[in-house]
């Protein structure tokens, strides 16, 4: 053990995953890819382009050529690290697409079987539409957002496919949401008699159903005693957001034995349907609205320490995912043999305090969770707990499993931008942990609002001038051999990309 823990805290000090290189064959897998390595396909770039932005120590900056790739006049720019992998392992897709009502055929995840895809052009331009109208189904705007770890393939796959399992997830709801409605808690395949087309409230409760008048039940009057939730349409969406996240997963999962999926990512992604934008953030990545200088949280980061409890619990019901090495209780430092029989503050799953209790022999074992701030690792061996993939993650040099503590469910939050008014300077930012490792909320607020303020309200590049200088602002300048920024602060040497999503192209389309 004492081995396996020195790596695990050099790999800690070092790296995502003990033994990685970064590179999407670190695990010596024959297997083919999934899909290749690409960088974002909106940004338009050319083989060669692709390689020169590799460049480790110039680091280019990316931006996007052609705003009317994007919807809205979204802005995007990105930047490679500084060394610390191969390849770029952020991610990052765009598009508008349609979902059109299930009509018995399946879905395929690597294919757009019985949905009609749009592409990231603005208003489909570039395919045909003409199979389907706006009456049979629905479209949303998506951006996203993909940070990988021990390799870019889990993103790479993740960016291509995540949108397709969002779109098979609304196939079923495409009626109820086209219909103003609210929704019953009632299974979607109920008969006629009990619900209605404009989804009207049950009249009985469904854990009732089946029990009137059957043989030996006592006899009921017809007044019924329970009424059912009522649904909103909003929590539907939501709840397609979250099944699609898992069943990404699942795919990653599955197709792991038949191709290199390497390592895993976090994502965030955004979803504008029905006049609401859908935040959904799994792992560290972060977004922010920037509504007349206020700043309006959009998503959580789920780090060791933020899922503390969660990741205790866990142990506490399951210790046999602990291998036997580690302990799920917290202590303030390592304890040593020498406390055994002391008293020492610990911190257990249920408490947000501390208390004191005895030492014994099992407090010897490594901590669940190692380090702190973004140190902090759990079994000292990844620094965030929510996210894709990582199906083969272990804890170096060992058989013990990381992924039952990782969760691929995002959180999701919610804006209506139909109660607002937007001016042309209030966006959504969207980046990876790249930005905000050295910027806080409040000095990305400063420079995008100082940035806007200086542009021609009418030109369709000022998104994405105000995106790259973000990247900017975040990498720094090369000094003496490192990335300095303002105030000679360290800049980032992780891989950053960002998206700044003007508000009021929603409001126009609400």
């Amino acid at each position: 053990m004492l081995t396996r823990v020195k790596s695990a805290v050099a790999n800690f000090m070092g790296g995502i995953m003990a033994g990685s290189s970064g590179s999407d064959h670190a695990n010596g897998s024959d297997l083919p890819q999934r899909f290749p390595y690409v960088r974002p396909e909106f940004l338009g770039l050319s083989q060669d382009e692709i390689e020169c932005s590799a460049d480790h120590i110039a680091r280019p900056i990316l931006i996007l050529k052609e705003t009317k790739r994007l919807p809205w006049t979204t802005g995007y720019a990105e930047v490679i690290n500084a060394g610390k992998s191969t390849h770029n392992e952020d991610q990052a897709s765009c598009e508008v697409m349609f979902v059109k009502k299930k009509a018995g055929v399946q879905f395929t995840p690597n294919k757009t079987s019985s949905t009609k895809r749009r592409s990231s052009l603005p208003n489909g331009e570039g395919l045909q539409l003409k199979e389907s109208s706006e009456a049979d189904g629905i479209t949303f705007q998506y951006w996203a957002l993909f940070d990988g770890h021990a390799g870019a393939g889990a993103a790479v796959v993740a960016s291509k496919l995540l949108q397709h399992h969002i779109i098979e997830q609304l196939q079923d709801l495409v009626d109820i949401l086209k219909n103003s409605a609210v929704l019953p808690s009632t299974c979607l395949g109920e008969e006629p008699e009990t619900a209605s087309a404009n989804s009207r409230t049950l009249t009985r409760a469904a854990s009732l159903r089946g029990a009137v008048g059957a043989p030996g039940s006592p006899s009921m009057p017809q007044a019924r005693f329970f009424t059912e939730k009522k649904i909103q349409h909003e929590c539907l969406i939501i709840g397609a957001i979250e099944n699609a996240f898992k069943e990404m997963d699942l795919q990653i999962e599955h197709e792991r034995s038949m191709y290199n999926i390497s390592g895993g990512c976090t994502a965030l992604i955004v979803v504008y349907l029905l006049g609401k934008l859908y935040v959904a953030n799994a792992g560290d990545s972060r977004a922010i609205i920037i509504r007349n200088g206020e700043i309006i949280p959009m998503s959580s980061e789920f780090t060791p320490e933020t899922e503390r409890q969660r990741l205790q619990y866990l142990a506490f019901l399951q210790p046999h995912l602990l291998g036997n090495e580690f302990t799920h209780l917290e202590f303030p430092r390592r304890v040593q043999r020498k406390e055994l029989g002391k008293m020492m503050l610990f911190r257990d799953f249920n408490m947000t305090g501390w208390a004191y209790k005895t030492i014994e022999d099992d407090d010897l074992k490594f901590p669940l969770i190692y380090g702190e701030g973004k140190k902090a690792r759990v079994m000292a061996t990844i620094g965030v707990t929510r996210g894709l993939g990582d199906h083969d993650l272990k804890v170096h040099d060992s058989n013990i499993c990381i992924k039952p503590f990782l969760s691929s469910i995002p959180e999701v939050r919610v804006y209506d931008l139909m109660q607002y008014e937007h001016g042309t300077d209030d966006v959504l930012i969207l980046a990876t942990d790249g930005l905000w490792d050295v910027l806080l909320n409040e000095e990305v607020s400063e420079s995008v609002t100082n940035f806007l303020a200086n542009c021609d309200p009418d030109d369709p590049h000022r998104y994405t001038l105000a995106a790259q200088d973000l990247v900017m602002r975040a990498r720094g300048v090369l000094k003496d051999r490192g990335w300095r920024i303002s105030n000679d602060r360290l800049g980032s040497g992780d891989d950053i990309s960002v998206y700044v999503i003007p508000l009021i192209n929603g409001n126009k389309l609400s």
